[in-house]
């Protein structure tokens, strides 16, 4: 078998390291609102709670306060030393009390190797958060889009 230059990059890639799995989403991702106990919040009140915490699975969220939905997915390939994940919140346009629209919000996180699963979520605790419209959900590492889903908050 003919050596080439390509095997040689591969070869180098493999004994320095760089050749490693790319970090994707495995399985099933659930999504949907998150279970509460609570039925009535009031602004700024929330629930602390693990990441286990059940998801009815539904596209359709229900706009008011204490409402939580999101997804839950599991990641393989990841390695602490690579590019962190940037969660993105596409909103149909939330209006902060300082008067400015977030038609988006962003979030970095490292990836956690020992993490069984990931979380990206978003809770209704103020009324100026209570959009109604298309919310979307997307997960990056650097360019790579991981994950995507679309609610729509009623």
């Amino acid at each position: 078998m003919p050596y080439t230059r390509f095997s040689a990059l591969a070869a180098l890639m493999f004994m320095t390291g760089l050749a490693h799995a790319e970090v994707r989403v495995e399985g099933a991702v659930e999504y949907g609102t998150f279970a509460s106990p609570l039925h009535d919040f009031k602004p700024g009140e929330r629930i602390l709670a693990r990441s286990s915490q059940q998801i009815e699975r539904t596209e359709v969220i229900s706009a008011k306060l204490g409402t939580k939905f999101g997804v839950r997915y599991n990641l393989v390939g990841k390695r602490a030393d690579e590019a962190p994940l940037m969660l993105f919140y596409l909103t149909p346009g939330v209006v902060t009390p300082d008067g400015i629209r977030h038609d988006k919000f962003e979030l970095m996180q490292k990836l956690a190797p020992g993490a069984a699963q990931e979380v990206m979520a978003f809770e209704f605790t103020e009324p100026h958060e209570v959009v109604p419209g298309e919310w979307r959900f997307m997960v990056f590492q650097g360019d790579r889009k991981l994950l995507e889903q679309r609610f729509d908050v009623r």
